[in-house]
């Protein structure tokens, strides 16, 4: 069982990872802290982008020798396979860790991923810890690997001050790979912020049949996309397709609760209200797709 001090470091290795998003893609958002024999972290580490050394990589050059006999805490089980990096799992076991905590398995490891080596190389090892937590960073990217196709938000102001729709994007752009204005040019989350040959923005409008248009930006390597403001011809013809909507309603008092049926005036059928918040002049709602599973 996880110790207090394993699970905050777990709750670090997910808040850092998050600074990969908008950047990582077609790579998954991942954190790394490394524990010493005593519980005391020595070492962090997050991944960028394609191509740059991984979480634990760099949590264990931050650790350095301080690394052997101690713990590691990463919020997706360390990969296993050779790609433009070595396997984390090996970095792992040559740093001699004694134990490693992870939040939530790679999908794509089909039962013989780094958790399995770890364990033959005599590491201990524990599963699902604060997973939920964890896929507030990593869901999307998961969404995407399951799907085939990028987690789609939409964010937009309930009225008519798109100016004020323009500054949620604004707000909001550094955490997915591709935004798509208002109208309908594309521009990557975060400019030049992903790994060469690894990513690339559409340089045609998208139109037409909504499947072609998500197969259009997944095979540009997006995870995530972002579309921007209530008249958004692209996000009218994804509309079937977005998995999150983002809503500001002017105002700065909330004016009702998750609980409150008020709310179903403004967030549409489909979806269920997730959080309730402030957003300068503005109210802001979260609203996730309603799915089988929920």
């Amino acid at each position: 069982m996880a110790t207090p001090n394993e699970l905050t470091a777990l709750r670090r290795a997910i808040a850092i990872s998050a600074q990969g998003l908008g950047t990582t893609s077609p790579n998954p958002p991942v954190g790394c802290v490394i524990l010493d024999r005593d519980g005391v972290p020595v070492g962090e580490g997050y991944h960028l982008r394609k191509g740059d050394h991984h979480a634990e990589v760099n949590a264990l050059t931050a650790a350095g020798e301080r690394a052997e006999g101690g713990t590691a805490v990463v919020t997706l089980e360390p990969c296993n396979h050779h790609g433009r990096t070595p396997p984390c799992r090996q970095a792992l076991i040559d740093a001699k860790v004694s134990r490693v905590l992870m939040a939530v398995m790679d999908p794509t490891s089909r039962g013989e991923g780094g958790a399995v080596m770890l364990e033959q190389a005599g590491i201990e090892v524990e599963r699902g810890v604060l997973e939920q937590e964890a896929l507030l960073v990593l869901g999307p990217w998961l969404h995407s690997l399951r799907t085939g196709r990028p987690h789609i938000t939409w964010a937009y102001t309930a009225g008519a001050d798109e100016d004020h729709g323009d500054q949620v994007v604004t707000e909001l752009r550094r955490t997915h790979d591709l935004v798509i204005r208002r109208d309908g040019g594309i521009e990557e989350g975060v400019p030049g912020g992903h790994g060469e040959d690894a990513f690339r923005v559409p340089v045609r409008p998208l139109g037409g049949e909504p499947a072609k248009a998500l197969i259009a930006l997944a095979e540009a390597g997006a995870r995530t996309v972002l579309m921007g403001g209530s008249s958004n011809k692209v996000a009218r013809l994804l509309a079937d397709a977005v998995d999150r909507l983002i809503i500001d309603v002017p105002g700065t008092q909330p004016s009702f609760s998750l609980t409150d049926p008020g709310a179903e005036s403004v967030v549409p059928g489909g979806f269920w209200l997730t959080d309730v918040k402030p957003s300068g002049s503005h109210v802001r709602l979260t609203a996730e797709r309603v799915t089988q599973d929920q």
